[in-house]
């Protein structure tokens, strides 16, 4: 029946699964009928602290009660705060906030662009796999026809390298480049792990030809790979770094932090969001920011040094899987036939999956997870293939 509403209410842009959830506890879903899930997923890498955090829910409650927003044209504490924060942990630089990773990507573009006009400067390499978001412009900017497919013509002016190609990259290198654009892991792209050389060479060649080196780290960001952003764990500075998803661990916020060296670009009113740097989604954020320590990163080092481990004993005794690849708790299992169907049986069984590019399962648990629950998730996994198993 709800499923019917749906489709009578909502625009066809989600293929959904069917289930509906209406109660989280830290790494669980609760379904409408009481059934319990183990959440591998977290609303794509969103919850990384696990669902009803308390202490987070605490920040929420205590903030909601004060104010929930005023417009950017006044001065607040909570973005305050949490700019210095964002700022002490990465490196010196100017925020600007707003609701997700695709505003976050969006300004990024923006000030790249009003940078180049100085020079006649406009061009943006990507990356071919990538994805950067869902407006106009960050869709352009996703390295991934089937997304362009009906909404051409683009917007002008991104170049496709490919990924972990450095010969690729400077090919594409001409007088109206301004800056290179990536993701340190291709979430949406299937899991795909760039090369700690190859980020290097990158950075190397963005200071030789004076281009902005930009970091999306929408996905992989606060905590996911085992340090607190994934340029952290690769050794490689950006100039600008976007932030979403896991930031507020489940409240609409993105956040682009931009180097001191360019962050005299925008002028009063060339940028600007209404809702952007919501005062409750700000101070829960501080709260996320003080518990993603050392201790918890540490567990994301270690669990997910077990779940690949646990992966790639699966992938030796199934032929049908392909590969096994990623970083911390952000991994990928390919298999050679879709993977829709398996995601939809581990559902069933109690396991929230994903599936992209069709063939990879995508594995993105709340950093919160522990070995027994590795185990748990693998042991549906093995259920489930055993089925594949039969049919070859």
């Amino acid at each position: 029946m709800v499923k019917k509403y749906f489709e009578r209410y909502f625009l066809n842009t989600y293929n959904r699964y069917n289930v509906i959830f209406v109660k989280g506890n830290n790494q669980y879903l609760f379904d409408e009928k009481g059934k319990k899930y183990l959440d591998f997923f977290c609303g794509l890498a969103v919850t990384n602290l696990g669902h009803i955090n308390h202490i987070l829910l605490k920040a929420l409650k205590r903030q909601a009660s004060s104010l929930w927003h005023c417009s950017n044209l006044y001065y607040s504490y909570p973005q305050l705060k949490l700019a210095k924060e964002l700022i002490k942990l990465t490196f010196p630089s100017k925020v600007f906030f707003s609701n997700s990773g695709a505003e976050a990507n969006e300004c990024a573009i923006k000030l790249v662009r009003k940078y180049g006009s100085l020079y006649d400067k406009y061009e943006i390499i990507t990356f071919k796999n990538s994805f950067h978001g869902r407006t106009l412009a960050t869709l352009s900017a996703t390295g991934q026809e089937k997304f362009h497919k009906g909404f051409e013509p683009l917007v002008d002016g991104f170049k496709y390298a490919e990924f972990n190609n450095i010969f690729s990259v400077k090919k594409l290198i001409n007088k109206k480049t301004i800056a290179i654009m990536i993701e340190p892991i291709q979430g949406e792209g299937g899991i795909n792990v760039a090369d700690v050389n190859f980020l290097k060479q990158l950075r190397d060649i963005c200071d030789e030809n004076g281009l902005i080196l930009i970091f999306d780290e929408i996905q992989t960001g606060f905590g996911r790979t085992g340090e607190m952003f994934a340029f952290n764990y690769y050794g490689v500075k950006p100039d600008i770094i976007t932030l979403a998803k896991g930031i507020s661990n489940g409240l609409p916020l993105g956040a682009t932090l931009v180097d001191i060296k360019y962050s005299k670009v925008f002028n009063y009113g060339d940028h600007g969001s209404t809702f952007g740097g919501n005062l409750i989604s700000c101070a829960v954020a501080c709260e996320v920011l003080k518990q993603i320590d050392k201790k918890l990163l540490n567990n994301v080092k270690i669990i997910g040094k077990y779940l690949l481990e646990k992966l790639n004993q699966l992938k030796s005794k199934y032929n049908f899987i392909k590969s096994v690849r990623g970083v911390g708790l952000m991994l990928g299992m390919e298999l050679t036939f879709p993977a829709r169907e398996v995601v939809e049986l581990c559902l069933k069984k109690g396991l929230v999956l994903n599936v992209v590019q069709e063939k990879v399962i995508r594995f993105l648990p709340p950093l919160i997870i522990k070995k027994v629950d590795v185990d748990y998730a693998i042991d549906i996994l093995d259920y489930v293939f055993k089925r594949y198993d039969r049919r070859n």
